[in-house]
């Protein structure tokens, strides 16, 4: 492109966005319902949940259904889906590895049992969207990984066969341009690989707040603004401290996530790392003709630093991705939400992929942190004489894998051996992050050396290499 076009370029991308706020799009809902009063005085209950989002939401949930006799209460540091689970792409994925390919590397010899129960946790979630008539937008669609370059390409032809040579091709279908751009019509596309049941497509906003309700209905009684401060054991059971009073269970269930856990030996294994993404404004019907997407599959190009991108109920594009921003120390703060130079980055990718939508103007830009641990995929164990359970490191697909979290929380809690507890995925932890300034650092080179094999043809430079054969990495 000429210097003038490109600048012409850019001067489009930032008008584009001239008028984005910056907040989600998904919270702005008209229907977002009240919060529950915050805690004031004690408590005593059976199971005590805390962080509501959907770790969270859905352990509650699922322990009111598993036991409706059982006394549980949730408590929300602010309001319930305030943070990534509110804000998220509502990419609701069966896969509990972040992937096939993560989950064959890591753990070969149970990834078809891992790709059974993942299947089965998100027939569970459709199911229990149905059963507590949760209006969220559930819509079963599929994704389709996108190659964006011939050697993408030929990445995505070469692990079709494997699959199919796995047996774990099932429902997954090689795309080539052609058949590709008759589903997503963007020039930039060259080939796809489509999971057709795998995946689908919510407004994350709304599951929150209808996981809430349901536990609402069930019983569960939930208390927002009300952050639990400490967590020490009390005679038999466990007490959490609140601002303004206290809650004594017999267990306890952690779903915090992103935010520090109540037990300081888990906070080396996760590290926070920012997420940004827009949301256009409606898509008009002879756009939406331009870009064909009748099928409506969530869509993620195959780059180290990739996009993913969808289409809402109202015909909104939300298109985030690329940067992954970890900031030094670990820290979390509500400036890092908005990032300008992100923004405008990610406009000017999305002209590129959609050029027929020149004119489109973006409503909403927004971002956030998201909890990565250095194996992609979530981790599980308990504390304090088995009285208390967590998950946690999701990295970003825990809008279906926290449900199985939920799941395997509860199994440990009640001292069950299931088929999830058996798992090595469960049993065993990922490597911690290693201190200050040592993870920074390590985060640093590995994001410029995922950029660089992005622009190399994908070539793995001697410190990702490195890192592949530690089973460690860093990823948005």
């Amino acid at each position: 492109m000429a210097p003038s076009a490109m600048s012409r370029g850019q001067d489009n991308w930032i008008s584009a966005l001239s008028e984005a706020q910056p907040v989600p799009y998904w919270l702005e809902d008209p229907g977002k319902p009240a919060p529950e009063p915050a805690l004031t005085g004690s408590e005593t209950c059976d199971l005590l949940v805390v962080g509501g989002g959907y770790s969270g939401l859905w352990t509650a949930l699922i322990a009111k259904e598993r036991d409706p006799g059982r006394d549980v209460v949730l408590l929300e540091g602010r309001e319930v889906g305030w943070a990534a689970s509110g804000r998220n792409g509502g990419f609701c994925a069966a896969s509990l590895t972040h992937g096939l390919s993560n989950g064959l590397t890591r753990w070969p010899g149970e990834i078809h049992k891992l790709e059974e129960l993942g299947r089965r946790n998100l027939d569970e979630i459709e199911a229990a969207v149905a059963r507590h008539g949760i209006d969220c937008e559930f819509e079963r669609t599929g994704e389709i990984d996108v190659a964006t370059e011939p050697y993408q390409a030929a990445e995505l032809r070469d692990w079709h066969k494997e699959l199919q040579e796995q047996g774990l091709a099932d429902g997954v279908d090689f795309l080539d341009e052609v058949a590709l751009r008759a589903e997503v019509n963007s020039p930039t596309f060259k080939a796809g690989l489509w999971d057709r049941r795998g995946v689908a497509m919510l407004h994350p906003a709304k599951l929150a707040w209808g996981l809430k309700q349901a536990c609402v209905r069930l019983g569960v009684r939930v208390y927002e603004h009300t952050p639990a401060l400490t967590l020490k054991q009390y005679g038999a059971g466990m007490a959490v401290r609140t601002p303004y009073g206290a809650v004594r269970a017999r267990k306890v269930a952690l779903g915090t996530n992103i935010f520090p856990s109540l037990l300081r030996r888990v906070r080396s294994y996760t590290v926070p790392v920012y997420d940004y993404a827009l949301m256009t404004e409606p898509l008009s019907e002879e756009q939406l003709a331009e870009i064909g997407w009748r099928g409506r599959q969530g869509l993620g190009d195959s780059a180290n630093q990739f996009h993913y991108f969808r289409l809402s109920a109202d015909n909104r594009i939300l298109w985030g991705g690329y940067d992954a921003v970890h900031h030094y120390g670990g820290r979390v703060r509500a400036e890092y939400d908005d990032r300008p130079e992100t923004y405008a980055k990610l406009a000017g990718h999305f002209f590129t992929c959609f050029p027929q939508l020149e004119g489109t103007r973006f409503t909403h830009a927004w971002g956030g942190a998201i909890d990565t641990c250095s194996r992609f995929s979530a981790f599980f164990g308990t504390a304090h004489q088995d009285k208390v359970a967590y998950a946690a490191g999701f990295t970003g697909l825990g809008v279906g894998a926290t449900r199985f979290g939920a799941d395997v929380m509860l199994d440990l809690l009640d001292g069950e051996r299931t088929e999830r507890t058996e798992l090595e995925m469960v049993r065993k932890r990922p490597l911690p992050f290693p201190p200050e300034p040592f993870a920074w650092t390590g985060i640093a080179l590995t994001k410029w050396s995922l950029a660089r094999a992005d622009a190399h043809g994908g070539r793995r430079n001697l410190w990702l290499r490195t890192m592949d054969k530690l089973g460690l990495g860093f990823d948005s």
